[in-house]
């Protein structure tokens, strides 16, 4: 079994990860990293403005079909693995990556104020511009369906500190079954 971390920009996937791989002992696979390695160290923000989000997506479905595959890992998912696109490159749930980390996985929504983690993450050079016609609170404020979809469990971010959360999610995943 696996622990998927899902969630917006800047909810702190990858910083609940690593204290989350502390907890359990098990490893973080980086959905983000393994992209960049794939495509030969390249940035996202590089794969984006070199070959589309289309492109990008199609590489986030491959390294999901590896991730999926292992156990007792801890898989910091990028913010978008709950999209796909369509033909005219509308965002659309993902039920290709989500059901593949469903298989052998958890999936935990960190859910936080929106505005403020569109705020967060602004100005970040690493990461690339998700539409130029929309802002970040828009596209974010239009993928919570699809984030709530792919959901084992939600677990609110706001106000809280990320060793709290981590024991939070590692609570949800670790609980005692039915005696």
């Amino acid at each position: 079994m696996n622990i998927v971390l899902t969630g917006m920009r800047g909810a702190g996937k990858s910083s609940l990860s690593r204290r989350l791989s502390v907890l359990t002992k098990w490893p973080v696979v980086s959905t983000d990293l393994l992209i960049q390695y794939e495509a030969k160290g390249k940035s996202i923000a590089q794969i984006v403005a070199d070959n589309g989000w289309h492109n990008f997506r199609e590489l986030e479905y491959q390294v999901v079909q590896k991730v999926a595959q292992l156990n007792n890992v801890i898989i910091d998912c990028g913010g978008g693995i709950v999209v796909d696109l369509d033909t005219e490159g509308n965002e659309q749930y993902s039920s290709r990556k989500i059901d593949l980390l469903k298989q052998n996985g958890q999936i935990i929504w960190l859910k936080g104020d929106i505005a403020r983690l569109a705020a967060k993450v602004k100005n970040d050079q690493e990461r690339p511009t998700l539409d130029q016609l929309k802002s970040a609170e828009e596209l974010m404020e239009r993928r919570l369906p699809f984030y709530k979809e792919a959901a084992d469990d939600v677990v609110n971010i706001e106000g809280k500190k990320k060793r709290q959360l981590s024991k939070e999610i590692f609570r949800l995943t670790f609980k005692p079954g039915p005696a």
